[in-house]
Parts: structure tokens; sequence; C-alpha cells
């Protein structure tokens, strides 16, 4: 028996989801949360109070995915190259990321909300990797929306540690290397569960992927919106999810232009 599951919360201005189709809505969604230190300094503030704002918003566009039925949302939320950053900085993003998945768990938990993590392990703190895996157990049966957390991630460091892992058995004998192929290869990667990117979605008007979800997102639509991530809430998802509706996905195929016939001579 299916356990019971708690709705989104509404939208606070009682906005509702657009109708699109449900074969023309993304199955799965990854956004770049970009803009929260130019939104804290836009305001005076430091950096850290840009984050801690953009909490609210990863939630509200979590429930807007319930909402219209998107069942795969992938959120950046620390990358590798992110370890440049300042130490006072670093140390409160590590320390922010365990405090929200721990604070948040058990609302994810009641939405039906499946959590996975897809990151490297080594730097990262101990306390985020417990708090990430006691969420993933928590969370294992739920089937509404599944979550990836993407914590001390990085897309070409996933490439070449999903290559690494490939070498060895190889080396081991446990794989043919002739037998390597795209489906073969995306099995080493972090989640090979989570089905390929169809909507890549970047907040803060910036244009780039970030080494985000590279393999994933090969044929990904991309939508870049202006807005400062501590802006966004579950409107501007549907918006950028109308626009995908709106695109024609070929995946490289094409069909053949309409040529006019010619006139018949005599």
């Amino acid at each position: 028996m299916r356990r019971a599951v708690l709705p989104p919360e509404p939208h606070r201005d009682g906005a509702t989801p657009p109708p699109i189709p449900a074969d023309l809505v993304p199955k799965h969604v990854a956004i770049v949360m970009d803009g929260n230190g130019r939104w804290a300094k836009e305001r005076g503030l430091p950096r850290t109070e840009g984050h801690k704002r953009g909490e609210d918003s990863l939630f509200d566009v979590i429930m807007g995915a319930i909402e219209l039925g998107v069942p795969y949302l992938s959120a950046y939320a620390f990358s590798t190259e992110n370890w440049r950053r300042s130490p006072d900085e670093v140390r409160f993003l590590m320390g922010f990321n365990r405090d929200v998945i721990r604070r948040r768990r058990d609302q994810l938990h009641s939405m039906g909300v499946r959590v996975r993590w897809a990151g490297r392990r080594p730097r990262l703190w101990r306390s985020v990797i417990k708090e990430l895996e006691t969420a993933e157990e928590m969370t294992r049966h739920n089937d509404v929306l599944t979550l990836q957390f993407c914590v001390n991630y990085g897309g070409r460091a996933e490439i070449a540690d999903a290559a690494a892992a490939i070498a060895r058995d190889v080396r081991d004998g446990r794989l043919n290397p002739d037998k390597i192929t795209e489906k073969v290869f995306a099995r080493y990667l972090d989640e090979p569960g989570i089905p390929d990117v169809d909507l890549f979605l970047r907040s803060s008007g910036e244009q780039r992927t970030s080494n985000f979800l590279l393999w994933q997102s090969a044929y990904a639509e991309m939508v870049f919106l202006d807005t400062l991530w501590p802006d966004f809430d579950r409107r501007h998802l549907w918006h950028a999810c109308e626009v995908y509706a709106s695109r024609d996905r070929r995946y490289g195929g094409a069909l053949p232009n309409p040529v006019e016939p010619t006139a018949a001579t005599g």
C-alpha cells in the first residue's frame, strides 16, 4: 500500500501551474541556482545572506515541480570549483548544505520526495555526507519526485571518475574494452538511474553550464533567466517549462524540407 503524502504548499499569491500537456512536461530539470552573491551585494548584505534566502527559492521550486508533474529535479548546491571561494564562504556553505538537508528532510519525505546525492566524497565534510546518506535512506521508497542534490559535484570530475572505474574493471577482466558503449559508460556515472536532462535552467542571466551534468545534458534544452536565484520561485520554473514545451526537439534528426513541385513543361 502506498504511503500517504502531503500535497505541496500553495503558492503565496495563489499561482497555479500552466496547462502544459503531460507529454511536453520535462522529465528531468537541472537547475544552476546562480545569483545569491549578487542579490546580497545589491542590498548591502554579506554573500551568506543570499545563500540563506535561496533556500526558500529552492523549496518553492520543488513544490512547483511536483504541481506540474516534473519527476526529476537536480540542484547544483556546491561544485568542485566552489572550493576556490574564500575559506569563510566555503565553511558557511558546507554547514549550510548540511543544515538544510537536516532541517528539510522530514518535509521532503512528507511530500513523497526521494533524495539522491551526486558528487565526490573527498574533501566533503563527513557531517554533510552523513546528512545526505540519512536523507537518501529515509526517502528511498518515495516516488512523487526525485531530488538530486549535487554537492561537491563537477561534470568533468564525474566523467573522469567514471573513466577511472571503467579502466579498473577492464584491468581486472570484468569489462571487455570492445564492449564499451555510451550506454555502458553511463552506468558508471554517479546516478545512472536518473534520466538525461531535458531542461537545463539557470538563474541570474549568466549563460553557461558551469560544469554541471555535462554528460546528461548533451541534448538538454537551455533556458537562461535574468532573475537572481533568491528572487526565483515556482513561477519561473513554470515559465521555463513553457519555453521547453514550445521547442522542437529533434535529437540530431530532421525531416526533409518541403519542395515546391515544378510546373510540367509541354
